[in-house]
């Protein structure tokens, strides 16, 4: 690994590329904070397909993606003197220091369960109207009703027992078993939502983590079925003239492999 001196030789090289990039290059020299801002959350997701893959070396090329994007918004923040790349750097170490009193300070904690209560705790007393003020909106489904958990748990409001969350599971269920009898779709999409939010906060009593647990399922899902489709390709078969009998020999195939 790469000493410290190494480690701030390259940042400062990326600095230096990036501000000649910003006054030669056609296409940096008009990105704007909201061009960039759909091809930051691409980046974001190629890095995370990356670390689900546990592809390190992948991992590694796009956080090198992510950096230039950071980079780059903190360019941007300098042209209009709003801000620059040490603001950045100053502003998230003063606000580790200042959420980390049992490190930085004299607070004393026994768990991660207490570092968590006092990190919520701390961002109300400095002007946070609500613990969820931090969720951002245009964050996907699933990943907001785990981040919405994790926030009012830190806070205490949370279940006791991992048993009191399966109960409440089971109870969803059969709310949404009554919707599918009565056939509301407005009531029916409500209860279908009750159900996928209480298995979130089951996953998380679980330490599962629900986003990747189901794109691990996507992963798999897609596998077998280009098997599936594969198979049926050297038979000299359309799948759609299958019998699902016929495809499903194929797909357990497909689980054994």
């Amino acid at each position: 690994m790469n000493e410290r001196a190494e480690q701030l030789k390259a940042i400062d090289r990326l600095l230096n590329i990036m501000d000649e990039l910003r006054t030669q290059c056609p296409w940096d020299k008009k990105q704007t904070m909201e061009s960039l801002r759909h091809l930051t959350i691409e980046e974001t997701y190629e890095l995370g397909d990356a670390i689900l893959e546990k592809d390190l070396e992948e991992v590694k090329k796009e956080l090198g993606d992510l950096l230039l994007h950071i980079v780059f918004y903190a360019k941007i923040g300098s042209e209009t003197k709003d801000f620059d790349i040490a603001d950045v750097a100053n502003g998230i170490c003063e606000k580790l220091i200042n959420r980390h009193p049992h490190i930085y300070g004299d607070v004393k904690v026994e768990n991660e369960e207490e570092v968590k209560q006092n990190w919520e705790n701390i961002k109300l007393k400095e002007g946070k109207k609500s613990v969820l003020e931090g969720v951002p909106n245009s964050l996907p489904s699933m990943v907001k009703a785990n981040r919405i958990q994790e926030k009012v748990a830190g806070v205490g409001f949370d279940w006791e027992h991992p048993e009191q969350v399966f109960e409440k599971v089971k109870e969803e269920l059969s709310e949404l078993e009554v919707e599918i009898k009565q056939g509301n779709p407005d009531r029916l999409e409500s209860e279908f939502g009750d159900v996928l939010f209480s298995m979130i906060n089951y996953a998380r009593f679980l330490n599962v983590n629900p986003e990747n647990a189901l794109e691990r399922t996507n992963k798999k899902f897609i596998k077998r079925f280009q098997y599936l489709e594969s198979k049926a390709k050297q038979a000299g078969k359309s799948l759609k003239d299958m019998t699902l009998a016929e495809m499903d020999i194929f797909w357990e195939e497909a689980k054994k492999i």
